[in-house]
Parts: structure tokens; sequence; C-alpha cells
């Protein structure tokens, strides 16, 4: 059984009284700068032994932390002799830290380090670049002529201008039936292209353009059909078909016409509802580029095909078309910008820039070749070849900025930049309880 200890208050009293009786010196206090108080006290130390206060423990009776006097390294001087750094004065605080404002006004450390640069594993593509090849560029090129094409058909039928109607069904025919080959070719099996009627999926631009595509399809056949009716024997099975395809073809030439907006502008959508940086970020612009190119490459098979007589309607045509395309192509090239680079360099910007090269000079020579067949015809095959340049570009400009990680990285970091400045300055120091 251990002893009984004496009552706290009893120690700190004969403590108060030992401080009395020999000072703070001996007892190790602020007087004695040895950090633990007397350690040894030799046999006969007298006054001028430290001073009149006991010996500490170390090699000559220094100090255990520094063994070389008692408190030398407890002086601005003993530290010098030392080598050492001089004791900062007690009178001052600590230096704080400088803070870092945080997300919502509150505190934090401060980085030193600089903000990193995008970055990727091994500098390999974040995102997996669309696996579609040069028959899917071909598709939206003929998608688009398909539907220019009918619009010029519907024109030249609703004015009384048979060489433009019939151009515009014929080469509206030929020009969706590639679409429906190049749009197999891409899937591999022709049953997938029948399987994706079996849904209809108002969310999906793929699935509403399988529709479109099949709807329109069967409408430009019959209109085309129908223009056959003439070359048929007026008597007999036959002579009858004659009678019946012009009013048939009147009519399937204006479903046609009514679906070719769409046909010609989903794809746009189509392509801007991926996770391609460049075509994503180009949502607002890609419709109306490709309904322009449409146009334009319609207005191009008019001043082919129809002699300039009966080539108005293409050439007021050819002004629209080539207005949206080249304003589209402009926005597309400055209003994103570091997306808008995969538009301007590479294979894409050379194939922009001949595009709009090439528009300029369809719809200038539109203008002033009213009388001139030669240069109607130049002009039309201008417009044409421009579709294929911007489609063609606007593809190969959503792929390198899918291949480079930095259009996926760097964007991702100012928008979330954006984020946190505008929640600092709605939920920062003097905010209201709504953030004014």
């Amino acid at each position: 059984m251990s002893p009984e200890r004496a009552p706290v208050g009893d120690l700190f009293r004969r403590f108060r009284e030992r401080l009395a009786a020999e000072g703070p010196e001996r007892l190790g206090g602020p007087g004695a700068r040895a950090g633990h108080g007397p350690k040894v006290t030799p046999t006969g130390a007298g006054p001028g032994a430290n001073g009149g206060g006991p010996l500490l423990a170390g090699p000559q009776g220094g100090s255990r932390a520094t063994g070389s006097g008692a408190g030398a390294a407890r002086t601005d001087r003993g530290a010098a002799e030392l080598g050492l750094a001089p004791q900062p004065p007690r009178d001052v605080a600590p230096a704080e830290r400088p803070r870092r404002k945080g997300r919502r006004g509150g505190g934090g450390e401060q980085l030193t380090v600089p903000p990193a640069e995008f970055t990727s594993y091994y500098g390999r593509p974040i995102l997996k670049a669309p696996v579609w090849k040069w028959d899917i560029a071909a598709y939206l090129f003929t998608g688009g002529l398909a539907a220019g094409s009918s619009l010029l058909a519907a024109g030249g039928q609703l004015t009384g201008r048979p060489a433009l109607r019939r151009a515009g069904r014929v080469t509206s025919l030929a020009a969706v039936t590639a679409s429906a080959y190049f749009l197999i070719h891409d899937l591999g099996k022709p049953a997938r292209f029948h399987h994706m009627l079996r849904v209809a999926k108002l969310t999906s631009p793929m699935s509403v353009g399988t529709w479109i595509l099949s709807t329109f399809g069967p409408a430009a056949g019959v209109a085309a059909i129908a223009e056959a009716a003439p070359w048929l024997p007026e008597r007999g099975l036959l002579g009858l078909g004659r009678k019946l395809l012009p009013p048939a073809g009147h009519a399937a030439g204006l479903v046609a016409a009514v679906t070719a907006p769409a046909l010609s502008t989903y794809t746009g959508v189509l392509l801007a509802d991926t996770a391609v940086p460049s075509w994503h970020e180009a949502y607002p612009e890609l419709p109306t580029i490709f309904a322009g190119s449409a146009l334009a490459s319609g207005a191009g098979v008019g001043l082919l095909a129809a002699p300039t007589a009966q080539a108005g309607p293409a050439r007021r045509l050819a002004v629209a078309g080539g207005a949206l395309e080249l304003w589209g192509s402009h926005r597309v090239e400055t209003r994103l910008g570091l997306l808008s680079e995969p538009y301007t360099v590479g294979t894409a910007g050379k194939l922009l820039k001949a595009g709009r090269a090439l528009t300029a000079a369809g719809v200038t020579g539109a203008l002033i070749g009213r009388r001139s067949r030669l240069l109607s015809a130049l002009s039309g095959g201008a417009l044409i070849a421009a579709s294929v340049c911007t489609r063609f570009g606007i593809f190969h400009g959503g792929v390198a900025s899918a291949k480079d990680p930095k259009y996926t990285v760097v964007p991702q970091r100012e928008r979330a930049g954006r984020s946190e400045h505008r929640a600092t300055d709605v939920n920062g120091p003097g905010a209201g309880p709504t953030g004014g």
C-alpha cells in the first residue's frame, strides 16, 4: 500500500515559502536560464560558483541543451558565440502565414506551387475519337444535297419551271440513295438500319434522323419516277400510270420539300450532341451551317442543269444559302475561343477556307451570270464543291479536337474557374442571406 501523499494545498504552500526564501534562481525560475532547474548541487559550492546558484548538469556545468555553459545559447551574445541564430524578442507575436480565401469565403492555406498546366496520361487523348470515317462525311454532304435539291424542285414545280423541277427531283433521288448507302456502309450491316426503325425516340438525333430519312427517301423516289411519265405509252396499263404519276409526283415532291429542312439540319444536331469538344460547343452554329450548305448545293444543281431563263429561284437560293454558310463558318472560327482552333489549322482549316472562297465565288457568279450559261454552270459547280469542303472541314475539325487532350482539359478548367469566381462573388464576405 503506497504511503499517503500530502494534500495539493500543502505542497503549493511549501513551494511558495521556498520560493520566497531562496528566490526564483534557486528553483530554476526566470532568473536561471537553464531549462529544467538545478540538477546537481556539489558539496561546498559557495556563492561564487555559478553566481550563487546551483551548477547545472553537463560539461563544465553547462546547459543540457547546449553543453556550453549555463544559458549560453539563451542570449543573443551566447548564441552568436556558438554560431546559432539569435533568439526572437519575447514581445513580438509570431508571424502568421497568409491565408487563401476559399470557395465560400472561408480560410485556407495559400498555395505556393503554381497551377499545373493541362496534361493527360502520357499525352494520350482523354476522349475516344469518333470511329467514323470518310463515309460519314460523305453522308453529311449527300444528305444536304438531297434536301437542297428537293427544295429547288418544289420551287420549279410551283413556279412552272419544268427543267428546274426535273433537275431537282432526279438529283434528290440520287443523293438520298447515296446517303442511305453511306449510312448502311458505316453501320456495317443493312439489318442495323432496319433495327433502328423499331423505336422512335424524340430525344435521340440518330433515331429522329433515321425516321426523317425513311420519310424523305420514298417521297423523293416517287417524285423522281413521276418525271418518266411522258416516256410511257398512252394506252394500256402503262398508259394509266402515265396519267396517275404526275399528280402523285407533285404531292410526293411537296412532302419531300416539307421534310427537307429537317433532313438538312438534323446532322448538325447529331454532331453537336456528342462529347467531341469542337462539335459540342458549336451547337448553335452547326445546324445553320448545314442548312446554308444544303441550300447552296441545291442552288448549284439548278445553275448547272437549268437554262438561264429558268434559273431565277436557283440564284435566290444561292444567295440565301451562301449567306448562312459564310456566317456560320465565321462564327465557329471566332466564337469558340480555344475550341475554334481545330477549324482553322490542319486539314479542317484548309477545307473550310476553300469552302468560303468557293461559296463567295459561286454566289458572285450566280448574281452576275444571269445571261451567261457558262458562268452560271461554273457558279453551280463552285457552290457544290463549297458544300463538299464545308462538310468535310467540319468533320475533320471535330475529330482533331477529340484527339488532342488540351481541347478537353483547358475549357473544363476555364469553366470551373468561372463557376468558382461566381460562387465567391455570391457567397463572399458581406453577402447577405440571399447572396446580395
